[in-house]
């Protein structure tokens, strides 16, 4: 007989061993944990966001800046690794040291890749049309460069873009990879057959027949854990006039949305999490647009239904780097109700492209930053409220009220402030700011102003040791290329299809038909927030923001430090002044900061420093941003600080009129400074109002334009100085 003891202990070692041989819940029931092999890899808690390559082949060194020109032909400034801030392509000299860059610097530490699209060129000169094969030809080049740095290196490709990669590389159409461009027509089509060959080693065999019915699918990056979902922003594109929004349920974009409805319910019910990626952002001001508003309502009605699964939203197409935000209050009765009509939102409501022929001009950029900004100005604000008094704070012995009245006081202030705070709270939707979505827009490759690459940070807490198996090579035919890609008849084919929907909306004028949709289903109450709301694993804690100094690098023009250098404190940032960048030209065209060296070429031959990228802002460490991590929460708050109004100072007399001034957050702590004062001899000054910046929305315009642009074109252009509402002398004193 045993023991109680001895009982006890034969218990325990029982329990111990079903334990170790129960399995386990989280990472070990689908992965294997235990040991490495080797064809498996572990996370690293980072992936790269690449976009608008646009690779130019016929991109010469020295050419003109020129739009007669597009640095194909004649003598200029172009460098040998582009023609920074102009309107030209990517040369392949900058693709490949690009890439040669992600080798060294990041290939061995990213768990996959989110690379939006546009990698072929623009069809911006006369003289070389575009042609189907070149596009095809500069897609596969990009697919190539890809295959350097992530592939196996186990098959030889010769010449077949189809090699299996280490890690997960997630592609998407962009306006500039298909022709014409901007239109991509209802699916299947030549295009999503052609691709599915350049894209095959990219689109897991399962997705693949629905990316040939509509270029749409997505990618297990962590399998059973993370899908990274691929969007066909071109069906939502409001410059496509080949197809007609997301109402009409004949429709490619009304198909496209049910099918991601149908998706992120599934992962819903797997526990998984998505990343919504797409080339073409979800663009929305008071005036204008990206998306048709039909597309734009249902999108926008799926972040808030689905708002447990989504980490975040990757775009690219818009070149400035930038975010936006999304508030479900926009969304119609019509569409809360599951109803929508193709023309339900003209009138009143309509709003105007902010494209010109499908691209982002200089103009339409600024108009667009401005347009947020007075957005986010009306976002809610926090009270700010009366200062909570301590124990004995503002108590006299000569003082009238009693020590009662005083506590009373005390209580009812803090009553009140509660009271402020909960009401800010139900304004922004809880604590997590669910009455939003957020979208990442990342600045492009192709040097419109400087080259750039982004890398996020994602938590992977519960994640670390788990091992993913590399996939499996493809096992399906490669698909025949489609003879009438390169037809004779190929535009004339397009421009009847566009005839017959152009009479179709026409029609639907007269019409005005209503479609219903099913709604998706709410989150469960019980159901915690997801990763874009809350930190947890999975969560986006920050990116690296990369640029490529061109001017340094190139080493065509040797130019003193600039006034915007000495104020960001870095010889590497150089400027793009007013006269330089002719913001006032009316064209899309750009000739770009060295566009007095038209007609003459810089060198005899070039002479370029090292290529490297450097970090341009870090948000894990921005004393600017100050974004403790990605989530939407965080995204409000910066919003709202971008928005407010300039704050009113004061400026010592004597002190020049519109000088920097600057100004304290309330998070800086002034105490050192004012201990420092009390050591020197204090002196009274006449006060008079002065100027100040808002910090926060001059660093998002510079960094919008990746630090191109002359601070005194961003006051001129941005108004980010505050008016002072006279000029007139304070009789107030001030002590320095």
């Amino acid at each position: 007989m045993l023991h109680a003891r001895g009982a006890l202990v034969l218990g325990l070692c029982l329990l111990l061993d079903a334990c170790r041989g129960a399995p386990q819940t989280g990472a070990g029931t689908t992965f294997p944990a235990a040991e490495s092999t080797p064809s498996g890899r572990r996370l690293h808690g980072r992936f790269l966001h690449i976009t608008d390559v646009h690779p130019d082949p016929f991109y010469k060194t020295y050419s003109s800046t020129k739009e007669n020109a597009a640095c194909h032909r004649k003598r200029g400034p172009a460098g040998i690794y582009g023609a920074e801030t102009s309107a030209c392509d990517t040369p392949y000299s900058l693709a490949n040291a690009t890439f040669a860059w992600i080798n060294e610097k990041l290939k061995d530490s990213i768990d996959f890749v989110v690379w939006t699209g546009d990698s072929a060129r623009h069809d911006n000169d006369e003289k070389l049309p575009r042609t189907p094969r070149q596009v095809i030809e500069q897609n596969e080049f990009v697919v190539h460069k890809f295959a350097e740095v992530f592939g196996k290196g186990e098959n030889d490709t010769n010449g077949d873009p189809t090699n299996d990669f280490k890690i997960p590389i997630v592609p998407t159409f962009g306006n500039n990879d298909i022709l014409p461009h901007n239109i991509f027509l209802q699916g299947p089509n030549r295009w999503t057959t052609k691709y599915l060959k350049i894209w095959r080693g990219l689109i897991p065999e399962a997705q693949r027949h629905q990316f040939q019915q509509g270029g749409w699918f997505y990618v297990e990056v962590i399998p059973g854990k993370l899908a990274v979902i691929s969007l066909n922003t071109l069906y939502f594109f409001d410059s496509n006039s080949g197809v007609d929004g997301c109402a009409d349920k004949h429709e490619p974009g009304y198909e496209h949305m049910e099918w991601l409805r149908i998706q992120l319910q599934i992962m819903r019910e797997r526990g998984m999490k998505a990343i919504l990626m797409g080339h073409v952002p979800p663009a929305r001001t008071n005036s204008k647009l990206s998306w048709d508003e039909t597309c734009w309502q249902k999108y926008t009605l799926w972040l808030r239904q689905y708002r447990d699964v989504l980490v975040g939203e990757l775009f690219g197409h818009m070149n400035i780097d930038h975010f936006m935000l999304h508030d479900y209050k926009d969304l119609k009765k019509e569409t809360k109700d599951g109803r929508m009509g193709a023309m339900d939102f003209d009138g009143m409501d309509i709003r105007e492209s902010m494209f010109e022929d499908g691209e982002v001009t200089v103009a339409s950029a600024s108009d667009y930053l401005l347009d947020l900004r007075d957005a986010w100005a009306r976002l809610p604000m926090p009270s700010t409220g009366a200062k909570e008094l301590s124990a004995w704070e503002d108590v006299d012995e000569d003082e009238e009220r009693s020590m009662l009245q005083w506590v009373f006081d005390l209580f009812a202030k803090k009553k009140k402030g509660q009271g402020d705070k909960k009401k800010f709270l139900d304004d922004i939707g809880g604590k997590y700011a669910s009455r939003y979505g957020i979208s990442h827009v990342s600045p492009s490759v192709v040097p419109n102003y400087f080259p750039t690459l982004r890398v996020f940070e994602y938590n992977i807490t519960g994640l670390e040791d788990m091992i993913i198996e590399s996939p499996a090579a493809p096992s399906e035919p490669v698909p025949q290329d489609p003879d009438y890609l390169y037809d004779a008849d190929f535009d004339d084919t397009t421009s009847a299809i566009l005839a017959a929907k152009k009479k179709k909306k026409e029609r639907q004028l007269k019409k005005r038909k209503t479609y219903k949709f099913k709604i998706p289903k709410a989150p469960s109450k019980s159901a915690p927030p997801g990763p874009a709301y809350s930190p947890q694993s999975l969560t986006l804690l920050g990116y690296t923001q990369w640029f490529a100094n061109l001017t340094h690098i190139n080493n065509d023009f040797v130019e003193p430090p600039t006034a915007f250098e000495r104020h960001m404190k870095s010889a590497s940032q150089e400027v793009l002044s007013q006269d330089d960048q002719d913001l006032a030209a009316t064209g899309k065209w750009k000739e770009g900061k060295h566009h007095k060296h038209q007609g003459k070429q810089p060198r005899p031959k070039p002479h370029p420093k090292k290529f490297k990228f450097e970090i341009e802002y870090d948000t894990s460490r921005d004393k600017v941003f100050k974004l403790k991590d990605l989530t939407v929460r965080s995204y409000v708050d910066l919003a709202r600080r971008i928005g407010q109004e300039e704050k009113k100072v004061l400026v010592a007399e004597g002190a020049e009129e519109g000088e920097d001034v600057d100004t304290f957050d309330e998070e800086e702590d002034v105490d050192a400074e004012n201990k420092k004062g009390k050591k020197h001899k204090k002196k009274k000054k006449k006060k008079k109002h002065g100027k100040s910046r808002n910090k926060t929305w001059f660093a998002f315009v510079t960094r919008a334009f990746v630090g191109t642009m002359d601070p005194r074109d961003i006051e001129e252009t941005f108004a980010w100085y505050s008016a002072s509402p006279d000029n007139s002398t304070s009789e107030e004193n001030m002590e320095l």
